[in-house]
């Protein structure tokens, strides 16, 4: 794809105002960690909410929502749809009780929540797990998006050298501004990456609805294409299909255990997502910030990738062999005009520079604050912690730069995110609301997990030193194949959830003097009452009381992301009342915001 001045313009002006937002906030970055990880504790809700939208956008979404059209249909896209219900317990059950922990990393709470060794074995272990580990797996699926979408718009040859290139440019830029800026720099710069971004992809995807000629014209168009399923457009799959074959069997299993059992894991948020809730003013800054970023996320966020996906299938019939995740960028090469192009591209660097930025400094803040302050060197200068913070996030770096080298599919590093940690869902969840769970849970759910995702390669090794016969790993490959991934998370979640139970209770609970100052700094609810008899002037949350709010913001968001959807496939009276009824559920998610959260710090 050919790029003019005017283009070239759009993109340098983007890189100048995020190394300007850099140098502005350095300074009182530089002041001390709580100022570099969590900006003081003084985010309002709209800021922390669409920075949080704006890391979850990224380079690689469009392209695997698009790829997923592709592959399946709109319903597909309920892979991470189905992870609302997790965000919505966030919202109503969690948000305030981050807020009230009054940590900088989601890490730091194990120390606040359990004692002694283990705890401390567990928050070193988690440091390395999710600022390594972790954080080079999402770094390198975001930074090979980026890559996929530079060959095609800017259009370099698919060579091992020009992805080097990119590679440099990119993380140079990224590591610039962010080690200047710490966290005021990040969201503050997500808040503008969000704008462009959104802009990009609305552009592009009111571009392609005007040349087929709107929601109806488009419908008849992907229709009639050349490999188009005929469940194209279905919201959900088609349960009639099951006598089909193992095929269809698979994904109707896949479709259920996302909707009732994936989401599950990412309910107490956590990463990220935690430390912008840290970082907000007040608790109820906290849950208006969480419940603004799952509206967005989902219902503003997703139809304008989903129509260009859809679109594709018409400009770029299906091929066998192709990889579907270029379609997008593709698009965007077939229908942008001059200037359009030069801000699209730097839309989609605003959207790489949005999850970036956030995953150094994040991964940054648990190696600093959980590894290097807790365990190497705990009395040292404010400044000496922002400067190590620095070096860190260029290690963090590095990390995500290896990984993308190593990885060839988005989606398949998307699904293994997901099955890594996976057997730990329920154990963080419960570990808020019921005393007795205890740090070695959480080793043991963790250590399971990473075992058992894993299974293929342990598998491996046992046929190569002839421990198994080699006959086996069909088998073995037939469990850890991308289409059997929902069968693999299920008897990840059940073996490991058997296994931390049964540590649980083998092992001492936590020390009844610890959980007391755990219980009136977060004041849970839940099963604490042996705990709460010791202090009867706590007055702790009524966690029933969230499940009104969890309920009213569901149906609210899954009600508007369909209402959408129905307006883009020319079908508009179902579309308007599919969104009037989704603002009444809205106004009922946000009465219940207020209850039991405290508008000061």
């Amino acid at each position: 794809m050919q790029l003019h001045l005017i283009d070239w313009v759009f993109i340098v002006g983007y890189c100048v105002v995020a190394f300007g937002i850099g140098v502005y906030f350095s300074k009182r970055a530089g002041k001390n960690i709580g100022e570099f990880f969590v900006a003081g504790r003084n985010l309002p809700w709209w800021l922390a909410g669409t920075s949080i939208v704006a890391t979850t956008f990224a380079s690689d979404t469009p392209l695997v929502v698009s790829a997923f059209v592709r592959q399946g249909g709109i319903y597909k896209n309920w892979f991470w749809w189905s992870l609302l219900m997790g965000g919505m317990l966030t919202v109503f059950f969690y948000a305030r009780l981050w807020r009230r922990a009054g940590v900088i990393t989601d890490v730091e709470l194990i120390e606040l929540r359990y004692e002694g060794r283990s705890a401390s074995v567990l928050r070193g272990l988690m440091a390395v797990y999710g600022g390594v580990l972790q954080n080079s797996v999402v770094m390198g699926w975001v930074i090979l998006a980026m890559i996929k979408i530079s060959t095609v718009m800017l259009g370099l040859p698919d060579t091992a050298g020009s992805k080097v290139a990119v590679l440099a440019v990119l993380l140079a830029i990224a590591v610039g501004y962010t080690t200047l800026s710490g966290f005021w720099g990040v969201v503050m710069t997500d808040f503008i990456q969000f704008i462009m971004a959104m802009s990009g992809s609305v552009a592009l995807a009111g571009i392609v609805l005007w040349k087929l000629g709107g929601p109806g014209g488009m419908v008849e168009e992907v229709s009639a294409a050349a490999g188009s399923e005929s469940g194209v457009f279905r919201f959900i799959p088609d349960f009639s299909t099951w006598d089909a074959g193992m095929a269809a069997k698979l994904l109707l299993i896949t479709f259920v255990l996302q909707v009732t059992v994936q989401w599950w894991g990412g309910g107490q948020g956590g990463g990220y997502l935690a430390q912008r809730l840290f970082a907000t003013r007040s608790e109820r800054d906290s849950v208006l910030a969480a419940l603004w970023f799952n509206f967005a996320h989902y219902v503003l966020r997703s139809w304008p990738w989903l129509v260009v996906g859809l679109a594709s299938l018409v400009y770029f019939p299906l091929t066998e062999g192709e990889d579907p995740e270029m379609a997008y960028p593709k698009m965007i090469a077939e229908f942008l005009p001059i200037g359009l192009r030069g801000l699209m591209v730097a839309s989609m660097l605003a959207a790489f520079m949005s999850t970036i930025d956030t995953q150094i400094n994040w991964g940054a803040s648990y190696l600093v604050n959980d590894l290097y302050k807790r365990f190497i060197k705990r009395e040292a200068s404010d400044a000496h912690y922002v400067k190590v913070s620095r070096v860190m996030m260029i290690v963090i770096m590095a990390f995500g730069a290896f990984a993308a080298w190593q990885s060839e599919s988005i989606e398949k590093v998307w699904i293994y995110l997901a099955t890594l940690t996976a057997g730990a869902g329920f154990v963080g969840l419960l570990r808020w609301y019921w005393w007795r769970v205890n740090a070695w849970a959480e080793i043991s759910a963790l250590a399971g997990s990473f075992v058992i995702a894993n299974g293929n390669h342990w598998c491996k090794w046992l046929v190569y030193f002839r421990v198994l016969p080699s006959s086996v790993m069909d088998k073995v490959n037939w469990l850890y194949s991308t289409e059997t991934y929902s069968i693999r998370l299920l008897f990840i979640i059940v073996v490991c959830t058997a296994v931390w139970v049964s540590v649980m209770y083998i092992t001492r609970p936590v020390g009844d003097a610890h959980l007391e100052r755990f219980y009136r700094r977060v004041r849970p609810g839940g099963w604490w009452r042996r705990i709460a008899e010791r202090c009867p002037d706590v007055r702790a949350d009524r966690a029933a009381a969230g499940w009104i709010g969890w309920f009213a913001g569901v149906a609210c968001v899954y009600l508007g992301l369909f209402g959408v959807g129905h307006l883009c496939l020319a079908r508009p009276l179902s579309g308007v009342a599919l969104l009037a009824a989704s603002a009444g559920a809205g106004w009922l998610a946000l009465s219940q915001v207020s209850s039991g959260c405290s508008n000061s710090d």
